[in-house]
């Protein structure tokens, strides 16, 4: 047994089930849940078309490095989103089986060349972070997102000794859980670093398509070209058809960037044995060449955060993330305890902000938050939203709330 694999956190979701395993939800109504990010609107039809037109491509292996028309289909994808003068697709470009694997694997690949390496992440964060780090024997570095910094990370804080010996910075943008959006300042940071210290960027943008009003979050790859980076060195993005185009279930994502950073991680890939399935990769090419299910996809999103919002922003302290589905509220008391008060009240299932955070120093900067996933229809999300409101109204007095916000 790897000995490592001891130091893993159990899952989020893991902990949640055993924090509720013998409480009961409230009889009187249907369960409503708002944990897990697993988009449930409709996927676009012309994509499950091509999904079982393309049956017949199972009788061939699929390539590791996948099928030039789907890099080119990413490419042009890519370059029109992000405004980038080019991506080549046959060096800068690698289909992956969703982006969850592929965050697991790129710090496998990258980790190991200096000594007493360590990954740096933002806390509260996505697991696989974690967990890729720990099974790397590296050391993490968590940098704190929290309300003293109006959610953002202060990567300006690290100091030198811990860069030197860095190899990873994860950043996630849009954020999970807080909705934030890294600023080109911060990229600019970021990338003088890198340069200085020698180490990559690693950009988590899997929400980067879920997106209010006409500004577009921005990407790694376009702050590189923006500050003249045009060769991505020392950075890569990690993008999916997940969120954008509902698809989890077909784990299908790519990773982009510095071509010298991708040779070996294709290697590696070629000996994990994670070939996007080929007709995968049809559907795949038939998503990234169309908008228009994207922007219905927004709109729905778009409704739904407004009619939640208008239900609890009167009764609890929470605000409109930049980018993503997730609502990020701060509570009047001990996230657990509000999670399963609710659950047994309202029958709404909620995540506590613990759960996505590590303590540092003594403080977990998701303490006392939920996570709301916002993927539900928008009936159920207005439903639940109205049960919390009701809850935290019986159990708060309205002056307290007036206080805390």
């Amino acid at each position: 047994m790897n000995p490592l694999i001891s130091n893993l956190h159990p899952y989020p979701f893991q902990k949640l089930a055993e924090l509720l395993q013998n409480i009961e939800p409230a009889s009187d109504k249907p369960l409503i849940k708002l944990t897990i990010g697993e988009p449930q609107h409709d996927a676009p039809q012309i994509v499950l078309d091509e999904l079982q037109n393309s049956l017949n491509a199972v009788r061939k292996y699929p390539s590791t490095k996948g099928d030039l028309g789907l890099r080119k289909a990413i490419s042009k994808w890519a370059c029109n989103r992000f405004n980038l003068p080019t991506l080549n697709p046959d060096t800068e470009i690698l289909p992956v089986t969703g982006t969850r694997e592929a965050l697991f694997a790129i710090v496998q690949t990258l980790v190991g060349a200096k000594e007493n390496s360590i990954v740096v992440s933002p806390n509260p964060f996505y697991q696989i972070y974690e967990g890729a780090a720990i099974l790397a024997g590296a050391d993490l570095e968590f940098l704190a997102c929290d309300e003293s910094n109006n959610y953002q990370v202060d990567y300006r804080s690290v100091p030198d000794d811990v860069w030197s010996r860095c190899e990873i910075v994860f950043v996630c943008s849009p954020n999970n859980p807080a909705g934030t959006v890294t600023p080109l300042d911060d990229y600019r940071f970021l990338l003088a670093q890198a340069k200085k210290f020698n180490f990559t960027i690693v950009a988590d943008e899997c929400y980067s398509e879920i997106y209010f009003g006409k500004d577009k979050p921005l990407g790694l790859l376009e702050a590189c070209v923006q500050l003249g980076n045009d060769r991505y060195e020392n950075c890569l993005i990690f993008q999916s058809l997940s969120k954008r185009s509902n698809l989890p279930g077909l784990r299908s994502g790519f990773v982009a960037g510095d071509a010298s950073l991708l040779k070996p991680f294709l290697l590696y890939r070629t000996y994990q044995g994670c070939a996007m399935p080929n007709h995968h990769q049809a559907a795949s090419i038939v998503a990234w060449g169309d908008e228009q299910h994207v922007q219905q996809n927004r709109d729905i999103y778009q409704r739904k955060f407004d009619t939640v919002l208008n239900i609890l922003q009167p009764v609890i302290k929470v605000n409109k993330p930049e980018a993503g589905f997730y609502l990020w509220p701060q509570l009047p008391m001990n996230d657990e305890e509000f999670c399963v008060k609710l659950y047994q009240e309202e029958a709404v299932l909620v995540l506590p902000g613990s759960y996505l955070g590590r303590d540092v120093n003594n403080k977990n900067p998701g303490s006392n938050h939920v996570r709301l996933a916002l993927v539900a229809e928008e009936e159920l999300c207005a439903e639940a939203a109205e049960r919390i409101r009701n809850f935290i109204k019986r159990n708060f007095p309205l002056n307290e709330l007036e206080q805390s916000n």
